[in-house]
């Protein structure tokens, strides 16, 4: 199975657009490397290829990557569907650029479903895709000879939204697992509460992309665990040793960024990883 990291950003992407803090700053003046908004790509086969979220950036990350060019036919693409982990708006908004793109299908927890209803009535407009419950009971099966089961990872819906009683499923981890290797990883770019459940998530996985949007408490924003401090991830990680671990969805705020930073280098010295966008590897 090969994975690409297409865009390892938070929301707004690094720099953000409307942010001069010292790290924005940086990467404005070529000191820093910039990053796009948080998606991955995925395959069992080099073959048909899966988008794990949807990024507003996904033209560009496309474009990047030669494996996902399109082709064969003048409008073909390997581009087989999207997995949504939530609603977030910088996670589905790159639905709307794959507009037009015949026979796509996109699995999203029924709540993500339902939020985005108008948006699916515009996109199916112009060429109808199949929308499908990304909590199957027993999981789904992609083309390319991948398994997927989704895992509620909690918290509430997005801002747009209007309230709703509480509901565990407004968020989803994805287990990816190849048929073929046995190879499995898990994407959770949102993590609200580390629960045992995902303990034992982690230890069926040989490899986990997670959240790592905030570094410490005194940054944290609503639906994400810091990196560090009382109850944050990286303590989280400590536990799984034999799992490669890579943070992503950084955002612009976070000491991370800085491949020089004290923060890069205690985490890299837990054994976590920062990868840049592109960054591919296989499980």
């Amino acid at each position: 199975m090969r994975v690409v990291l297409l865009g390892t950003a938070a929301g707004g992407g690094f720099p953000q657009w409307n942010c001069a803090c010292a790290l924005c700053a940086a990467a404005r003046d070529g000191k820093l490397p910039s990053r796009t908004q948080d998606c991955v790509a995925v395959t069992g086969n080099a073959r048909d290829w899966w988008l794990l979220n949807a990024s507003p950036d996904v033209r560009t990350q496309l474009a990047a990557t030669s494996a996902l060019w399109p082709g064969p036919g003048p409008h073909g693409t390997p581009v087989r569907g999207a997995l949504l982990t939530d609603a977030e708006p910088h996670h589905v908004a790159g639905l709307t650029v794959l507009r037009g793109a015949a026979g796509l299908k996109v699995y999203a927890p029924q709540p993500v479903l339902t939020a985005l209803a108008p948006a699916r009535a515009v996109l199916d407009r112009y060429a109808p895709w199949e929308w499908a419950d990304g909590l199957a009971e027993d999981g789904f099966v992609l083309a390319g000879g991948l398994v997927v089961t989704a895992h509620p990872v909690g918290d509430g819906p997005p801002t747009y939204v209007p309230p709703r009683r509480p509901d565990d499923r407004w968020a989803v981890a994805y287990r990816v697992e190849d048929l073929a290797t046995g190879g499995a990883f898990v994407y959770a770019p949102r993590v609200a509460a580390w629960t045992d459940a995902f303990d034992d998530l982690l230890e069926t996985a040989d490899c986990a992309v997670l959240d790592g949007t905030f570094f410490g408490r005194d940054e944290v924003g609503t639906g994400h665990l810091p990196v560090t401090g009382p109850g944050g991830i990286l303590t989280a990680l400590a536990r799984h040793p034999g799992v490669r671990r890579i943070y992503t969805h950084l955002d612009n705020t976070n000491p991370l960024l800085d491949p020089g930073s004290t923060a890069r280098a205690q985490v890299n010295g837990a054994g976590v990883e920062v990868l840049m966008d592109g960054a591919e590897f296989v499980v």
